[in-house]
């Protein structure tokens, strides 16, 4: 079984209880799935669950190289110099993402969010749409950061071959037959 759920801002991506946060355990009443990867409880957008362990490990191991595309609204109008260093991978601390699929974007038509991002009318936002294929901890907000493009808004809009194809947050579709080699 795969599942496609579109995680609202202020979720974690766990079952387990947690204090400040609402969980999976809130949205999706399905037993023995598990969360093929993670997004912050400050992202949105597409998390796969599934009661499969090799697809599970397929989409979080860093050695599938399983893209994700991501939408990300930055702090400041992004000039084509951070676009192009982003393309190539930047240091993060200790170590320099690979390259990644980069272009900006028109703002995309997107559900209001719980808690709105900042709004300061004296320095404008952007949008960016980038690919990645390795998926560290926050690693999109510190690439942004890195070229001096702050994240603002971050969602996860398609892994491999699966996109959330207009599920509202809070929602979640079932897929009972899938094919492994269909995700890439």
């Amino acid at each position: 079984m795969l599942i496609l759920f579109n995680k609202p801002y202020g979720v974690i991506s766990q079952f387990s209880h947690h204090e400040k946060f609402k969980t999976l355990k809130d949205y999706i009443n399905i037993p023995n799935v598990y969360p093929a990867g993670r997004l912050d409880a400050d992202s949105e957008g597409l998390i796969i669950l599934t009661d499969n362990g090799a697809l599970q490990n397929k989409i979080s191991s860093p050695k599938f190289k399983l893209q994700k595309k991501y939408w990300v609204q930055l702090d400041g109008d992004v000039n084509n110099d951070a676009i192009d260093l982003l393309r190539q991978g930047v240091r993060i601390k200790d170590y320099k993402t690979e390259p990644a699929e980069v272009k900006k974007i028109d703002e995309p038509n997107l559900w209001a969010r719980e808690k709105p991002v900042r709004f300061r009318k004296e320095i404008p936002t952007s949008w960016i749409e980038i690919i990645i294929s390795e998926g560290k901890n926050r690693q999109i907000r510190r690439m942004t950061a890195a070229v001096n493009f702050p994240t603002l808004r971050l969602i996860r809009v398609q892994i491999g071959n699966f996109s959330l194809n207009g599920l509202e947050p809070g929602n979640y579709s079932v897929i009972e037959d899938f094919k492994i080699n269909k995700m890439i």
